[in-house]
């Protein structure tokens, strides 16, 4: 590849990341006032239900954002965030944490 084809992708790349940053962002907001998470936490939540669903990071955090405007979360997916909150609060050695009371 030219390097002039290596910068055409990178721009591309770039613009796709700005592009998906806000929904992610958005997503791990949800997260994180749902499950009283920071945003490291957040973001390996997302990150393993992204690996375990085989689901692109962006699709994902738009489902969880669709999630809280009333579109049902799919089933598979509410089971590896519930796996993945698991495994977060067993490897950090507290409690399990519901839904943040309002």
């Amino acid at each position: 590849m030219s390097t002039e084809e290596d910068l055409c992708i990178e721009v591309a790349q770039l613009r796709r990341a700005m592009q998906t940053r806000s929904v992610i962002d958005q997503a791990m907001g949800v997260l994180m006032a749902a499950f009283s998470l920071g945003s490291e936490d957040a973001w390996n939540v997302l990150v393993m239900v992204s690996q375990n669903t085989n689901t692109k990071l962006h699709q994902l955090a738009q489902q969880l954002v669709s999630s809280v405007q009333g579109v049902a979360l799919a089933e598979a997916v509410q089971q590896q965030v519930a796996a993945s909150l698991a495994a977060l609060y067993s490897a950090a050695d507290i409690p399990s944490q519901g839904p943040a009371a309002h």
